[in-house]
């Protein structure tokens, strides 16, 4: 990628104002902007996921709208046997030569993937197997001459060899084929920090930059970049690497890193990256997995100085509501490894959504379940459901192994919850008619130690009655984190059906984040 050349002879100076955070919150890590003209366009992973890859649209890096996903199609991912962990890994997304590109790892499943449209929109080619390229996080840029350089991280996934690092590593590609022009060459690495991947490779005023990530997607996260007058090197890094680290900070924003680097519509630069927002004493968890974030930066000597990565101010409540009048689910549905159209009708019973189940439950790697992403720390999520003819419910879902429920079928109304290898069950009978019974389940943010501090969060699973809701349990919220399962996800909130045909209408979804702590002097 070659961003819009600066007024002057090196990289634009001057700070600018730090976006809103996060910019596109829940489960939406590793995330890759372009700019074509005055839009801007960030693609996410998504993981298991599908319909994958999820596409945003914004004028000013600020607000940003899902415009939706590259993969809609079976067979562009696959997915339908991808294990825990693997499926859609960190895409990059550029405007070359007036088309769109994205390149990203199907982990444990196709390998490295092109992927090419006319618009961000859609839709998106089958993709083409990267042909030499063994290792995670690809990245596509061209130099003036238009060859086109793939720069990936080198860990390998499979093969006599998985689990091997080679470091950043980079090929001469063949973008219409797939095919790389040469073997492999190792480029700059970073500081010596555990994992460096997540490269991007751009073109500055005449200067090329290797931008990485290094030390892990955990709490020691890292940005760091080094320069070349090639594009293939060698790569002299920065002496004030890492140039972004929450790491060994009291930032409520932690595990900042994997970013990428854009041109702001003042003419100044940004950086978007990943970032989750734990809670509790210790900080051990975070509810909604790793989000989107961005910071500003400002060029010193040729290097980028990077702001820390702050929570914006607190926004208003959000409210959204499907009554499933539509033909087609929104971009924002998403469910496990398999299209949620092939077992679930909008038009079978208009205005509302049938699920037709095959006898899985959310313990399965391939639940008859469709969901939303939990996107605020205080969340509420409610829809009404006809189990008259089978079981199913709301769930909140980590991933098979970690998930909490509410189902009502059968003349009974439950609670689960699935730790692990932990199982748990509280029920009671059915409080109404089963054509018409209202699921909730609700996540409430705690105080924790002292009046700024933010505790683990309670999530309560409950059923309305005549007289109200009426709780059927209420369970620690840390289980269902992506520390606990050591998970790449975050969580999603749907519903499913566990067994024979259940009915869903006005499913519900009100969210609102409460102030952050203040930092400890």
């Amino acid at each position: 990628m070659t961003p819009p050349p600066p007024a002057s002879t090196n990289p634009a100076t001057g700070a600018v104002p730090a976006p809103a955070n996060p910019l596109v919150p829940g489960f939406h890590p590793d995330p890759s902007v372009t700019r074509v003209g005055d839009d801007y366009y960030l693609a996410c992973s998504s993981f298991e996921y599908f319909p994958g890859i999820p596409l945003f649209h914004s004028r000013d890096l600020v607000n940003w709208r899902q415009i939706g996903n590259v993969v809609t199609r079976p067979g562009q991912l696959a997915l339908e046997k991808t294990p825990l962990l693997g499926g859609a890994w960190a895409p990059t997304i550029r405007f070359h030569d007036g088309r769109f590109w994205l390149v990203v790892t199907d982990a444990m499943g196709r390998g490295s993937l092109i992927f090419t449209a006319d618009r961000a929109e859609g839709p998106w080619s089958d993709g083409i197997v990267m042909q030499g390229v063994s290792g995670i996080d690809p990245d596509i840029a061209w130099d003036a001459d238009g060859t086109c350089f793939v720069t990936y991280s080198g860990l390998r996934l499979d093969g006599d060899r998985a689990g091997e690092h080679l470091g950043i590593q980079q090929v001469r590609m063949d973008p219409g084929t797939g095919r790389a022009l040469e073997e492999p060459r190792s480029l700059w690495s970073g500081t010596g920090l555990m994992f460096p991947e997540a490269p991007h490779l751009y073109e500055i005023d005449g200067v090329w930059y290797l931008m990485i990530a290094e030390g892990g997607t955990e709490r020691g996260h890292a940005v760091s970049i080094a320069r070349s007058d090639r594009p293939d090197g060698p790569f002299e890094g920065c002496p004030a690497n890492p140039v972004l680290s929450a790491r060994s900070t009291d930032r409520p924003v932690q595990n900042t890193g994997h970013a990428d680097l854009v041109r702001t519509p003042d003419g100044g630069w940004a950086l978007v990256m990943l970032g989750m927002r734990p809670r509790g004493l210790t900080r051990a968890f975070s509810p909604m997995g790793r989000e989107t974030f961005g910071t500003a930066l400002e060029w010193v000597d040729g290097w980028p100085v990077v702001r820390p990565v702050e929570p914006g101010p607190v926004p208003e409540p959000v409210t959204y509501e499907d009554d499933f009048t539509g033909t087609v689910l929104g971009p924002q549905w998403i469910s496990v490894r398999t299209p949620a159209a092939d077992w679930s009708s909008l038009t079978e019973r208009p205005g509302r959504l049938v699920v037709h189940a095959d006898g899985s439950t959310m313990d399965d790697p391939r639940p008859r379940f469709v969901g939303r992403r939990q996107q605020h720390q205080a969340a509420e999520f409610s829809v009404r459901m006809d189990c008259s003819g089978g079981t199913g419910g709301l769930s909140l879902r980590i991933d098979e192994h970690h998930h909490y429920d509410v189902e009502a079928g059968a003349g009974t109304v439950r609670a689960r919850a699935r730790v692990g290898g932990l199982r748990q069950v509280w029920e009671q009978p059915l409080p109404g008619p089963a054509d018409e019974v209202t699921v909730r389940i609700v996540v409430e943010p705690t105080a924790g130690p002292g009046s700024d501090a933010l505790g683990p969060d309670l999530v309560r699973l409950s059923v309305g009655t005549p007289d109200g809701p009426v709780e059927l349990a209420a369970l620690d919220g840390r289980y269902v984190s992506a520390e606990t399962a050591a998970a790449f996800t975050g969580r999603v909130v749907g519903v499913y059906a566990a067994e024979s045909v259940v009915a869903f209408d006005r499913f519900r979804y009100r969210g609102q984040d409460p102030a952050a702590p203040a930092p400890q002097p």
